[in-house]
């Protein structure tokens, strides 16, 4: 009998991690690994990191650390660091991080089990060498699908094994991946595409996450159809830039067709798309969103500035009229559509009056979600070089600002909802914190939740109509309408 072998994954930063981590659990319980939730049950501990920003990762230096102390406390023997931050750094991260006993790209991911195997054993895999992403696929979207040999997480190139173990997806296509779900969530995200083609200024994204490539709408569904299967209630589509899908397949309006397919998949109750960028909103894509049954009106916007000089410094467009004209687009079809926005301060050459143009917008604009991040060099973009940059202590009183009045002016869109019908998947329910479930305006851990007034005959995956009494802050307080309607057509 082969000798028992126990992982743990560790996931940090975006959903689209998430899925990453359960292409991995895939590949791992497809060879044999048994997977365990907590790390200190786990002979190999895997830490998914994030590269993104400054705080994204130290968390990920953390984990990695924490993960470590269990070498000495638990039965972990190695630590093994992927994801964003290990594509992102490779030799100069494992050099400063020795605590982690390997350090594996992308390129890994094809044969991550023998990459454990051989770190659990005490061997050495070389820590890879970062490398501009960008430059592995044709400069023409159109050539792309066809590119050999690039690894592209969530879009995996080699065929399934036969009989698989319970709980596998089977590959429904050439660049379909294994997927194992790490929870029992009635929520999951699929990768719809993955890198980007913007250049904006100030992210670093594209260099380790690569050109843009999208998915084929034959194996969206069939991961689907498969998450379905497993009691997923509602979808997520995720990637770097969701409005550009199906360039590449040679239709950028693929994304309006392939919705209402997804929303008809049975079983599944709620389709999210996220991360959508502004300027290249369509007429058709809005109408979709906020006219398609079980397609949601939520609109993840990454506007990021409104001010028209930073933006064009940032090398993106708009300004607050624009925006604010799409929000009155949005809201003329959908009045209840939810719309989130993450918005960067401090940027270099940012006036006190840029500052207050912001606030303009913002105070104008009703978002339900407002992330505000300080502005911090990434290394290898453009805005590094940039003149004009802003002492940390005016970065920190204007993000110290921004982000009181953010909190504000979304505790007022919540309290608008007040009085209000919606509809909420039930997540989670316990004694203790009573009955969870976010409504069509919250996207999961980033937009607040529901909470139930009481939770009798409430379970998870179930979609009950409630109507809002109360807030608490973002999140909203309901009450149940004429009992539980059971989620399903």
């Amino acid at each position: 009998m082969p000798e028992r072998r126990t992982v743990a994954l560790v996931t940090l930063g975006c959903a689209r991690n998430e899925v990453d981590s359960e292409e991995l659990a895939g590949r791992l319980a497809a060879d044999g690994w048994e997977l365990v939730e907590d790390a200190s049950d786990a002979d190999v501990a895997v830490v998914n990191t994030c590269g993104f920003v400054e705080a994204a990762k130290k968390d990920s230096v953390d984990a990695l650390l924490e993960a470590n102390d269990l070498k000495d406390h638990g039965k972990t023997q190695a630590v093994v660091a992927v994801g964003c931050m290990a594509e992102r750094y490779g030799k100069d991260l494992a050099e400063a991080l020795p605590e982690a006993d390997g350090v594996l790209g992308f390129d890994d991911y094809a044969d991550i089990s023998d990459r454990l195997q051989t770190i659990l054993n005490g061997g050495i895999h070389a820590s890879h060498t970062p490398r501009d992403r960008r430059k592995l696929l044709p400069i023409s979207p159109a050539e792309r699908q066809d590119a050999p040999d690039v690894a592209l997480p969530g879009h995996a190139q080699d065929s399934a094994p036969e009989d698989l173990p319970d709980g596998l997806a089977p590959a429904s296509g050439p660049r379909a991946p294994l997927r194992r779900r790490l929870d029992t969530s009635p929520v999951a995200s699929v990768k719809l595409a993955s890198g980007c083609d913007r250049r904006c200024s100030f992210c670093a994204i594209p260099s380790f996450r690569g050109s843009f490539i999208s998915r084929r709408p034959s194996d969206v569904l069939g991961e689907t159809r498969w998450l379905a299967e497993q009691g997923v209630k509602e979808v997520m589509l995720v990637s770097e830039n969701n409005t550009s899908y199906g360039k590449d397949l040679g239709d950028i309006r693929l994304l309006e067709t392939l919705l209402p397919e997804l929303a008809a998949v049975d079983g599944i109750e709620r389709v999210r798309v996220s991360y959508l960028q502004p300027a290249e909103m369509r007429p058709g894509l809005i109408d979709v969103l906020t006219s398609t049954e079980n397609v949601v009106p939520y609109f993840d916007l990454s506007f990021q500035h409104s001010a028209p000089g930073v933006l064009r410094a940032m090398r993106r467009f708009g300004d607050t009229e624009r925006f604010l004209e799409l929000l009155d687009t949005i809201r003329a079809k959908a009045p209840t559509a939810g719309v989130r926005s993450n918005f960067i301060v401090g940027f270099p050459g940012e006036t006190e009056e840029d500052f207050k143009e912001l606030e303009r917008f913002l105070t104008a604009a009703r978002l339900d979600a407002i992330g505000v991040f300080g502005y911090s060099d990434e290394e290898g973009t453009e805005a590094v070089g940039y003149e004009g940059k802003l002492d940390a202590d005016t970065i920190a009183e204007r993000l110290a600002h921004l982000s009181r009045l953010a909190e504000e002016l979304t505790a007022q869109r919540a309290e608008e909802r007040i009085g209000d019908t919606v509809r909420v998947l039930v997540e989670t329910v316990d004694e203790e914190d009573g009955a969870v479930g976010r409504a069509e305006h919250q996207a999961p851990e980033t937009d607040g939740q529901v909470i139930f007034t009481e939770s009798a005959g409430l379970a998870p995956g179930r979609i009950v109509e409630a109507k809002v009494v109360g807030t608490e802050g973002v999140d909203l307080v309901v009450e149940l309408l004429d009992g539980v309607e059971e989620a399903g057509r």
